[in-house]
């Protein structure tokens, strides 16, 4: 089977899963401690029941959505992913070209392997930015003036980091970023020839191009790279005063990503945020975590409706973006979905997940009566269908 012929995500996923040694695979795939959190994202979107109603009139339909005044083709953009060149080298490029080629977002993470000025090159003005503050406020307003000069329009801030988490499959796995594998490790990669071929032919481990210094080359060793990373990345003393200092210096529009708590993002609007991202961080950080579908309504009602309230996390079907939009997501934002197609066959395999994702919510569409975005809402759900049925006695 090759990209083309995948029906759904899940082919998509097997297909990647036998490119990419084991260990890499589950850098992707895993969670954080037992994954609970990562099997709740997913589980909630199956328990969602949506109510059809026929005889509707839907032969003109559209899933165009508007977002801070710019019209995308569908509701839903890839969402910010780290590292994504270890799996595939270039697959940030790939994903941003995808989504550009498909009039849908990307944001690009400040921990891609491809630099952002690549990232604005292949994804145009499709183009948004994911950051993560640094302990060092000098190398975040770097980053902002950067972006900024590129002319993003869009920065997603993620305040969802603020220790390492425990990733125990990865430990078990042998693969850590900067240590030398294990044997094991290294005997199950020779298993995948061509991943093997790809990584050492594009020069080894990806760098974080995003966290170069203006004053160094590409000649910046990855070891160099890492430990400032590690010195500067996940830090607890970040607080609202980070926000604060991103808000006054960020001149385009400003989302505050990794939001699960209504009290939060009331808070990140009071200071200046212009949309939240209601976000796990794909079941990544906090095991016991809700997941974000399980949050959306209350942060959705805690803040004014003309706040974009978007989500990420969990995302497998163009059916659970239906969901969340239903419930009152005004965006939402794939990651493993999108990564999986660009593992499995580069450019092609990205834009093939977002042709299936599109393509089944037209399904849904379809089936729920609805003729564009503004027709999805909680009236869909069977609690609400049930209380209309009490209502009506």
């Amino acid at each position: 089977m090759n990209v083309n012929e995948a029906v759904n995500i899940e082919d998509l996923r097997q297909l990647a899963a036998r490119w990419v040694p084991r260990g890499i695979f589950d850098f992707v795939e895993g969670g954080v401690e037992d994954e609970i959190g990562l099997a709740n994202n997913q589980q909630v979107f199956r328990r969602c029941r949506l109510v059809p109603r026929y005889l509707v009139d839907t032969s003109h339909h559209t899933q165009t959505t508007t977002l801070f005044g710019r019209q995308f083709s569908a509701p839903f953009g890839i969402a910010p992913m780290g590292l994504c060149g270890l799996f595939r080298p270039g697959a940030d490029i790939f994903l941003a070209s995808a989504a550009r080629g498909a009039g849908i977002p990307y944001v690009m993470s400040n921990m891609s392997s491809a630099s952002i000025e690549e990232g604005v090159t292949a994804g145009g003005d499709c183009t948004f930015f994911q950051l993560y503050a640094a302990k060092d406020p000098s190398i975040t307003l770097t980053n902002l003036k950067r972006v900024a000069d590129l002319g993003v329009q869009t920065l997603m801030y993620a305040v969802d980091t603020p220790v390492v988490a425990k990733r125990e499959r990865l430990l078990r796995s042998g693969f850590e970023m900067g240590k030398r594998p294990t044997l094991p490790y290294l005997l199950e990669a020779l298993r995948h020839p061509g991943w093997i071929y790809e990584y050492f032919r594009s020069g080894g481990m990806p760098k974080l191009k995003n966290w170069l210094l203006p004053e160094e080359t590409a000649r910046t060793s990855m070891l160099e790279i890492l430990q400032r990373f590690s010195k500067e990345f996940a830090y607890r003393s970040q607080t609202w005063k980070d926000l604060e200092l991103v808000r006054r210096h960020w001149p385009g529009n400003l989302l505050v990503k990794g939001i699960l708590h209504p009290g939060d993002a009331m808070r990140s609007v009071e200071m200046g945020a212009d949309g939240i991202v209601v976000s796990n961080h794909g079941g990544r950080q906090l095991d016991l975590a809700p997941s974000p579908l399980e949050m959306l309504p209350l942060v959705r009602a805690s803040v004014s409706p003309g706040i974009p309230v978007m989500l990420d996390s969990g995302i497998r079907r163009g059916s659970d973006i239906v969901c969340a939009i239903s419930l009152g997501a005004s965006f939402v934002f794939v990651g493993r979905a999108a990564l999986y197609g660009a593992i499995a066959g580069k450019q092609r395999g990205a834009a093939r997940a977002i042709d299936i994702l599109r393509n089944e919510i037209d399904q849904q569409m379809g089936q729920l009566g609805c003729a564009s975005i503004e027709d999805l809402g909680p009236h869909l759900f069977m609690d609400r269908v049930l209380q209309f049925v009490a209502d009506s006695r």
